[in-house]
């Protein structure tokens, strides 16, 4: 989700996806998507959260999204989420990054910049 604030920059926000609703906000997202699989009962995944939230509104130019694999158990299974928290970036559509884990926000910068 994206928003605009006083000097008219984009601000976003990280946003959710479900099997419905996958396709048009991560494969055919105009610029990169990093995905976080998590579940609300996943420690690490609740710590990565105030995290994903400072990157979303930091990096403009990229989409967070968040699926919870709980609720979304076919769409995990489509990607071989087999750990959480497991962070994917797609670009025009293909994974082109993972990493499962807790991560810095330094190394999600990264990520998203491959």
């Amino acid at each position: 989700m994206a928003s605009v604030d006083s000097k008219s920059r984009v601000v976003r926000t990280v946003s959710h996806a479900t099997g419905k609703t996958f396709d048009q906000t991560v494969l055919k997202s105009d610029v990169p998507v990093l995905v976080d699989f998590y579940a609300d009962w996943c420690g690490p995944c609740k710590m990565l959260a105030p995290i994903l939230e400072e990157l979303a509104r930091e990096t403009p130019k990229a989409k967070i999204v968040k699926v919870d694999v709980d609720r979304n158990s076919k769409l995990a299974g489509t990607f071989r989420v087999s750990s959480i928290p497991t962070l994917l970036v797609f670009k025009d559509g293909k994974v082109v990054a993972q990493h499962v884990g807790l991560a810095s926000k330094a190394s999600l910068k990264r990520l998203l910049n491959k």
